[in-house]
């Protein structure tokens, strides 16, 4: 790794640290969503600790350390947010680091690549099976006539997303960062596998934040019989529609594997492609070999 970018990534570390206990600190004042805080707190005193580690023992192990840490905490710091909705900024910032070190994976055998691919596929399918059920009782939600129905549709959402979306949501981008970096198609050489992840973190970003905040309200407002969803209920389906929308194209860019390779990917295959150096040997002997004539085979002067 160049110098520039090493001091770069530890500054990273450093900076990370930093945000990881200034989150401990906000986690240890809260009451609510105490399974999540716990958690949150435990991932962020490990994940400060870790990166201290990790930066003062750079020229060492640090690297190979932060690279373990931050692809267990990009994906994980969206549940941490359901606690304190800050962890969501850790998302960029462990990508950013991930970037900085150029993680390199060996590729996986033929039979632990598939067990893999149907672990990501299963758990995306299940994430947008669930996409499409909390549109369906976002809709419900919003059109119902019975005070009984509207209510119980937008409290079985909430649960929907807590115990089923979140953690279909985490382990599908887990096994997804698994599948791409131990194969050939890696994370950021092909345009449709970059688009994938980029639609895989940004809905995480827009469900802790807007979503979130549209689904609480609403929970609230239903509470009383002659509260209606309004406007807010359209927002809610919407944003959650287009989850599902962003989730199926996911899907039609696994399977069409449209466009080509990203610059990063050109550069890859084209320091691979390169011809390797040849060896230095005597003028006499590469002459003789460009001619087709080996060693020892030498037609002797007349």
């Amino acid at each position: 790794m160049e110098p520039a970018r090493r001091d770069l990534a530890r500054m990273l570390q450093w900076a990370f640290a930093a945000f990881a206990a200034l989150n401990v600190g906000l986690l240890l004042n809260g009451s609510d969503a105490t399974v999540f805080r716990l958690m949150a707190i435990v991932g962020y005193g490990a994940g400060a600790v870790l990166s201290v580690v990790a930066a003062l023992r750079w020229h060492a192990f640090g690297r190979r350390l932060a690279i373990g840490l931050h692809l267990a905490l990009a994906p994980l710091q969206f549940v941490f947010s359901i606690a304190e909705s800050i962890a969501l900024v850790g998302i960029p910032l462990s990508l950013t680091i991930l970037a900085r070190c150029k993680p390199r994976f060996p590729l996986m055998s033929p039979r632990t690549r598939r067990v893999w691919l149907t672990l990501h596929v299963g758990f995306s399918v299940g994430w947008l099976g669930v996409a499409l059920t909390m549109t369906a009782l976002a809709v419900t939600g919003w059109a119902a006539d019975s005070h009984a129905v509207r209510r119980g549709a937008y409290e079985v959402l909430h649960v929907v997303d807590l115990a089923v979306a979140i953690p279909s949501m985490a382990l599908s981008i887990v096994t997804g960062l698994v599948v791409s970096l131990g194969t050939k198609w890696g994370l950021v050489r092909y345009r449709w596998v970059l688009t994938k992840f980029a639609i895989s973190v940004s809905i995480p970003l827009v469900a802790g934040t807007v979503e979130n905040a549209l689904a609480d309200e609403l929970a609230l407002r239903t509470v009383d019989p002659a509260g209606r969803p309004g406007a807010t209920g359209i927002a809610l389906a919407a944003c959650l529609g287009s989850f599902t929308v962003a989730l199926w194209t996911a899907t039609v860019l696994s399977v069409v594997k449209p466009w080509g390779r990203t610059r990063w990917g050109q550069r890859v295959s084209s320091s691979r492609a390169a011809p390797a150096p040849a060896a230095p040997g005597r003028p006499g002997r590469m002459r003789n070999r460009s001619a087709g004539i080996t060693p020892g085979q030498e037609t002797p002067a007349n």
